[in-house]
């Protein structure tokens, strides 16, 4: 996805989401259980804030909110992937606990730092050079210093080279290791990694490599 086609990127993922609705999309987790075990791993507090990248259709959010935290935010592309989580969210009353914010994240500009920059699923589709320099560049910007933490997941090798029609990258934790270290002139310390098996709503099984790190 290139930084002229956001425009046309809202697009197709808002018709992804009309279409399949939340439950129908490959990376649809009823329990987002790896990310919340992740961030509990990195010993947030309560008070923390936590940023959730491309997380319009993930209960994350909810979830976290449920556990007490009240300094959320939601970054999405897509207005109805946004739409349907502040549903979900008013709904189990934690509305007030989540900042919800729709831009493209290649030319979004952060107006605050967080504790934690957690990311599942986007990072992959990333596959021009130049938007995930951009990208990794308003992560360091994005990141709480010191003490700020990534969570971020992707598809591993073995995984698929397609979703929702686009192509992705696949991602070793050695390599996401070396370009996150690398963003950070090897400030960022690699605190964790492992692979999840993903059962998708059809019941493909999808290969993610999730690496945490900080920031000492």
């Amino acid at each position: 996805m290139n930084t002229q086609d956001a425009g046309s990127a809202a697009g197709h993922w808002d018709a992804v989401y009309r279409d399949r609705g939340p439950g129908g999309v490959s990376w649809f987790q009823a329990e987002p259980q790896p990310s919340l075990d992740l961030i509990t791993e990195l010993g947030a507090g309560a008070d923390g804030g936590i940023i959730d990248i491309g997380g319009g259709a993930s209960a994350l959010a909810i979830r976290l909110a449920q556990r007490g935290f009240d300094d959320l935010t939601v970054l999405d592309l897509s207005g109805e992937a946004l739409r349907e989580s502040r549903l979900q969210a008013a709904e189990q009353g934690v509305d007030a606990a989540i900042r919800w914010v729709r831009a493209d994240l290649l030319t979004w500009r952060p107006d605050r730092t967080w504790r934690i920059w957690h990311d599942r699923a986007v990072f992959h589709f990333l596959t021009d050079p130049a938007d995930r320099a951009a990208y990794l560049a308003t992560l360091r910007t994005a990141l709480e210093r010191p003490g700020g933490a990534v969570v971020i997941g992707t598809f591993a090798p073995g995984g698929p080279e397609h979703c929702s029609g686009l192509p992705v990258a696949r991602y070793s934790a050695e390599d996401l290791a070396e370009l996150l270290t690398g963003a950070f002139d090897g400030d960022l310390v690699i605190t964790g990694s492992r692979v999840e098996r993903h059962r998708t709503p059809g019941g493909a099984v999808q290969p993610f490599t999730w690496t945490t790190a900080r920031l000492p």
